[in-house]
């Protein structure tokens, strides 16, 4: 289990790092906006289109895709019920909402825990790929056709190009292209952009503690909506993901572990960055990260030890 703990104290140890420049003031408040846009924007974007372009398509219908797909629908259905039925929250908010409970950390986190406790980092990249491509672009085309409200409609024609001008999409779309044509781009091409989205991961997780050393402002919270959130991610979702797969797709051993295990990873850091960008339920994205991150460790120990 050392894997699993390494890799959350390096998560851990970036953010903390933001907190500690921002705490003595080294970087300041606003500093945090111009991180949070370096992440969207440039970053990230990098990162995505290396990841999607290098990835093996083939892995994409996995069982382990089809497992943790069910068990997200399991708590974004939930989430979207109890926060847009019941409590009544914005479209905006509502969506912010059903990535926090859903979104993992499959990159950052994902890859080694894949690579180190269950000895395959491919088994991360389906749920990589169908976040990148499925899931953000749809919370983009929300989120965007949100933003021009103010009572007035929003023709179809701009929810549906408005995600395509995203800086995100159109980098998991240029590496779906490149991996699907099969094309080995040149080394002096993907170098500068290998260097660019090596900085995607730090700038995003310093960004992440810049934000908590700013006071009460915006600070961790406890209301309803995290709490939601934060159960659905690191304790629905992995017993959503073990049912599906032990007693609909008949799995065990690894096969079984696998998916139970990453859809315990916590919320992904770039959810808050969205969160941001959008201006939208910072709080609620930061706190899901922070609380789900602390949360998932002792819980993903207890999935391997039981399971493995």
């Amino acid at each position: 289990m050392s894997a699993v703990v390494g890799a959350f104290v390096a998560l851990v140890s970036v953010a903390v790092l933001g907190y500690v420049v921002g705490l003595i003031g080294v970087l300041r408040a606003q500093d945090e906006l111009v991180l949070s846009r370096m992440a969207f924007f440039v970053a990230t974007p990098a990162l995505l289109f290396t990841t999607v372009a290098r990835a093996d398509l083939h892995a994409i219908f996995s069982v382990v895709l089809l497992t943790n797909v069910a068990s997200l629908f399991v708590v974004q259905l939930v989430f979207l019920l109890v926060a847009a039925v019941i409590w009544r929250r914005t479209r905006s908010q509502v969506t912010i909402g059903v990535l926090a409970s859903s979104y993992v950390n499959a990159g950052n986190l994902g890859v080694p825990v894949a690579a180190y406790v269950l000895g395959d980092g491919a088994l991360v990249a389906p749920i990589v790929l169908f976040q990148l491509l499925v899931m953000a672009p749809v919370a983009f085309a929300v989120l965007d056709g949100d933003r021009q409200g103010s009572g007035r409609r929003v023709s179809l024609r701009a929810v549906v190009t408005r995600p395509l001008r995203n800086p995100l999409t159109v980098a998991s779309l240029l590496g779906l292209l490149v991996a699907l044509l099969g094309v080995q781009l040149p080394s002096l091409l993907m170098r500068p952009i290998d260097l660019v989205a090596a900085a995607a991961v730090p700038v995003a997780l310093v960004a992440y503690g810049l934000s908590l050393s700013g006071g009460t402002k915006d600070s961790i919270s406890l209301r309803r909506d995290v709490v939601l959130a934060v159960v659905l991610k690191t304790v629905l979702q992995p017993i959503a993901a073990y049912v599906f797969g032990r007693w609909v797709l008949d799995l065990h051993g690894l096969a079984l572990l696998a998916p139970t295990l990453l859809a315990a990873l916590p919320t992904a850091q770039n959810v808050y960055v969205y969160a941001v960008h959008y201006r939208s339920s910072r709080t609620l994205a930061r706190s899901a990260v922070l609380m789900s991150t602390l949360l998932s460790i002792p819980i993903m120990t207890a999935i391997a030890g039981l399971l493995s």
